[in-house]
């Protein structure tokens, strides 16, 4: 796990690059401390911050040179099936163990189809001097990030957007397209961000860059690649999904330096923890991160874990205080506004102290096995179709007597669906994740050309979906919209600040092809999550299964009306005064949320304050 920049003029360039690459290293040091190299030759600048994790000598420091030298390449991430890959590229001397110089070599014999090789999380650059051209490519599902900035003379990239930044040869201005998007969603759906001409290279896809060519292009599709497998039963089934995340937890557990666990006490991360015993001959080391206040802490269940597989299990029992002490420094570490990864930084900093650089993540298993409670209403509305045929000015007076009568963020969605003219799939979802309705986002931005929903048109986009199973269509928008944009972005974000490797066994392409493919019927009979419980009913105690779910819930609303007042209160007043918003209604809604209105949550302000706070940190005009 590291950190990757690059600066490729086009032509040839009087800049000096050796002070700006140095520059863009030092501003994402805390990506890898192990070591700090740059390449350069004439157009083009490479820089590499590095975390050791495999072979930990000095020869794999990066950039990492062909034999030859024509090709050079910086890379973050983990290629998990390298020794298997390696066996296919006997024409190759390896002179390291890393799997950086596997992935050069690959690109050496298979070019872009070497993608179609590799198992793993991973963002990396590979410069052909003889071409003069650049090839850039990241994982299949956006586990590891990259950036870049194009223009008529140049291509900058970045493992962060201030990485880029720090060129101070992109303008700092604020992309006005994702004001809406943000606003309504907590997020920036790739492949934009909140820097005009800044973008984040999606998930799956690559780009080849030259002077006379700028190509982008996807090379893994979910839809053409899950399993159809039909007419399987329930215990092959089953017998399928443990083999496939046995696999992939086992793939994820190669390294040269200690590794842990993050373990709740949820079904998810307990899996992973039982999995991980049952396949190291070591101890396994755990660690909880919870609340003094026991209505919020999971460590009960996160013990009952560590006792039964006999781990190494660390116990970070912290006040309230303690969370709120580390606020600031989560803010300063974030290179994307968020409305949320607090609990993952304070984990990743106590993980990253006892250490530890690498960790496994439950992640990913709540959106591949209906664990969220979205799954279980969206099914619950095929229910109440039969209501979309009333008059209109029905609906209408039940949506306005519903609000009235209960007014909340719930019975403004469920209002919203009501109105709908088509209950389908691709207006339900959109609505399901909102932050604020659309009337209301209009109301807070002054801009009237505003983007259309992002969600609703990435599911027009790609309305093949619809040919999967009902919960694997959810599954389809979480992955793309939820997940990457938020969780896997939090989760690199605040493990990187400590320069922790967060690895995530859910999120094996692998097992998301097949779980993909498989019935309803099967995966959500009656309770979240069936299909995975039954998987490993005799791996997990019962009390872990049937625990009632929790959520990691941090006293934001106290904070935001009490010990961060001042702070909070400044940031609203200067985001109300930039313009875009229309100043009235962000100060009227701060006041509601202050005056306790139960349509104003905590979230509906607080990713508001954090995304001044990048504007401010990033000098965003």
């Amino acid at each position: 796990m590291c950190g990757i920049n690059g600066i490729f003029f086009f032509k040839n360039s009087n800049l000096n690059l050796e002070k700006k690459i140095k520059k863009m290293n030092a501003i994402i040091s805390h990506r890898g401390r192990d070591n700090d190299s740059i390449f350069l030759e004439k157009n083009i600048a490479l820089g590499h911050r590095r975390l050791s994790i495999l072979d930990l000598s000095e020869a794999g420091n990066q950039p990492f040179f062909s034999k030859d030298k024509r090709y050079a390449i910086v890379y973050n991430g983990e290629i998990y099936n390298f020794l298997e890959i390696k066996k296919e590229l006997k024409e190759f001397d390896f002179h390291t163990n890393t799997d950086t110089e596997l992935v050069l070599n690959a690109f050496q014999k298979w070019g872009k189809e070497s993608l179609q090789k590799f198992n793993g999380m991973f963002a990396f650059a590979i410069w052909d001097n003889l071409k003069k051209e650049i090839f850039i490519a990241r994982d299949r599902i956006g586990i590891k990030p990259i950036y870049y900035f194009r223009d008529e003379e140049k291509i900058i990239f970045s493992s962060e957007i201030r990485g880029i930044l720090s060129t101070e040869l992109v303008p700092r201005k604020l992309n006005k397209k994702i004001l809406n998007d943000y606003l309504i969603y907590q997020t920036i759906h790739a492949p934009e961000t909140f820097v005009k001409n800044i973008f984040v290279l999606k998930a799956s896809h690559f780009i080849f860059a030259s002077d006379k060519k700028f190509l982008i292009q996807n090379y893994w599709d979910i839809l053409k690649n899950y399993n159809r497998k039909i007419n399987a039963s329930y215990e092959d089934t089953k017998n399928k999904v443990r083999l496939n995340l046995t696999k992939s937890v086992e793939r994820r557990m190669i390294s040269d330096v200690d590794f842990g666990a993050f373990l709740s006490g949820g079904i998810d991360s307990s899996i992973i923890v039982a999995l991980m015993s049952s396949i190291s001959n070591k101890k396994i080391n755990t660690f909880n991160v919870s609340f003094d206040e026991k209505k919020f802490s999971e460590s009960h269940y996160a013990k009952i874990i560590g006792k039964k597989f006999n781990t190494n299990h660390t116990e970070i029992k912290l006040k309230e205080k303690d969370f709120l002490e580390l606020l600031p420094s989560a803010l300063e570490s974030m290179d994307f506004p968020t409305g949320d990864g607090l609990n993952t930084y304070v984990v990743s900093k106590f993980t990253k102290a006892k250490g530890i650089s690498v960790a496994l993540s439950g992640l990913g298993g709540d959106e591949l096995f209906a664990g969220y409670p979205i799954f279980r209403q969206i099914l619950n509305l095929e229910k109440y179709k039969y209501l979309k045929k009333m008059p209109f000015f029905i609906k209408n007076f039940f949506s306005n007597i519903l609000k009235l009568v209960k007014p909340s963020i719930s019975s403004e969605k469920i209002s919203e669906i009501l109105l709908l003219e088509n209950w389908n799939f691709e207006n339900i979802y959109p609505i399901s994740r909102k932050i604020f309705s659309d009337a209301k986002s209009h109301k807070i931005l002054n801009d009237n050309n505003l983007e259309e929903n992002f969600i609703r048109n990435f599911l027009l986009k790609n309305n093949k979906f619809s040919i999967l199973p009902k919960l694997s269509q959810i599954s389809f928008a979480e992955i793309n919209t939820y997940l990457q944009n938020i969780l896997l972005r939090d989760s690199d974000q605040m493990g990187m600040a400590h320069t922790l490797e967060i690895r995530v066994p859910f999120l094996d392409h692998k097992l998301i092809e097949y779980v993909f493919g498989i019935s309803d019927d099967f995966k959500f009979p009656h309770t979240p999550k069936k299909l995975l419980t039954d998987s490993f009913e005799n791996l997990i105690p019962k009390e872990i299964i049937n625990r009632q779910k929790m959520g990691f819930v941090l006293p934001y609303e106290k904070w935001l009306k009490n010990e961060i007042f001042d702070f909070a209160n400044s940031k609203i007043i200067n985001l109300s005064k930039q313009g875009f918003f229309n100043e009235k209604s962000i100060k009227n809604l701060w006041k509601s949320f202050l005056k306790n209105d139960k349509r104003v949550s905590w979230s509906r302000v607080w990713h508001l304050i954090v995304f001044q706070n990048i504007l401010e940190k990033n000098k965003i005009s």
